[in-house]
């Protein structure tokens, strides 16, 4: 009898402490991408670190409107808070119209919302400025190119999904950097979206070199592109030290192909460093604390010279 007491005690505790425990409820664009899935992981440890923090992550498959029918499941559910990395930056504003109804602060990571300026003061932003991805990026291409004694530089440019807004700006960080009088001998003669996704880039550098398009260089907004373009590139039989190629995100598949005298720079950004910061955001707003609305994680040039202290990042 007093045996049956003690474990019906203890099940009332394990009730209790689950039912005090903070639950945050997390929507990922999807799971199937190399760099978002560190990011996920890296919430996933975060929170399992912490006392009573349960964490719920759904995957969006890359469907705006399954994003937003995860949202709505996690107001109905009553979470304490709310953590999306959005399919669609341009549906954010209905997302954050739909938590601040409801009540309950939500956390944008990675992706910037298109309402970013004006957030509800319950919500905020975790991620990097992508002002300085492309910027790095294209800066350490134009050194490369320069280094190479070229008075004119062709270049090819992979754009990611146009709803996103990372592949907005970062696109505009390559134009920005190629526009000042030190990089102005550099000339974009192709640019085409292929979405973030390495197959696609692998196709579209395929039909270039099939449309017999000149070029000195690839600034892939990701590195997943810019491995598609190298595996294409290999297979056509260019050489690779021929053409400069740059991603950005400093995966670990990017640093095998820098590794392996494949892909010239990319541009480390902390997966996991945003993961921990949108939890932490988080539970400090559904604990009514005070944090600021933008965080911002530091992008960090990745170049041969320093491949070692990136290699068992991301």
């Amino acid at each position: 009898m007093k045996k049956q007491i003690l474990a019906a005690l203890a099940g009332y505790s394990m009730m209790a402490s689950v039912a005090s425990a903070e639950t945050i409820g997390v929507s990922m664009a999807l799971f199937d991408d190399n760099f978002l899935t560190v990011l996920r992981n890296g919430m996933i440890k975060h929170s399992e670190d912490q006392k009573d923090v349960l964490v719920q992550v759904e995957d969006a498959q890359n469907d705006v409107g399954k994003q937003l029918s995860q949202i709505q499941n996690f107001i109905a559910s009553g979470v304490d808070a709310i953590v999306v990395n959005a399919v669609d930056t341009d549906a954010t504003v209905a997302m954050s119209k739909a938590a601040e109804e409801a009540g309950i602060p939500l956390v944008y990571v990675n992706r910037q919302p298109v309402n970013v300026e004006e957030l509800p003061k319950d919500q905020a932003f975790v991620a990097s400025d992508e002002k300085e991805s492309g910027t790095l990026q294209t800066q350490e291409v134009c050194r490369l190119l320069k280094a190479q004694g070229l008075k004119e530089a062709r270049v090819l440019v992979m754009i990611g999904e146009l709803s996103n807004q990372a592949a907005r700006v970062r696109t505009q960080d390559i134009k920005d950097v190629i526009a000042t009088p030190e990089c102005s001998f550099m000339n974009i003669v192709e640019e085409q979206t292929a979405n973030f996704i390495r197959t696609q880039g692998a196709d579209l550098m395929t039909n270039w070199l099939s449309a017999g398009v000149q070029f000195d260089a690839v600034i892939a907004n990701n590195d997943e592109m810019a491995i598609g373009a190298i595996q294409s590139l290999k297979a056509a039989g260019r050489a690779m030290d021929t053409v400069v190629v740059a991603g950005i995100d400093g995966t670990q598949d990017a640093m095998a192909a820098m590794a392996a005298g494949e892909l010239d720079a990319t541009v480390f950004q902390n997966a996991d460093g945003q993961g921990r910061g949108a939890i932490d955001t988080a539970l400090k707003l559904a604990r009514k604390e005070a944090v600021e609305q933008r965080v911002y994680v530091p992008f960090e040039l990745v170049t041969p010279a320093n491949l070692t202290q990136y290699q068992a990042k991301n």
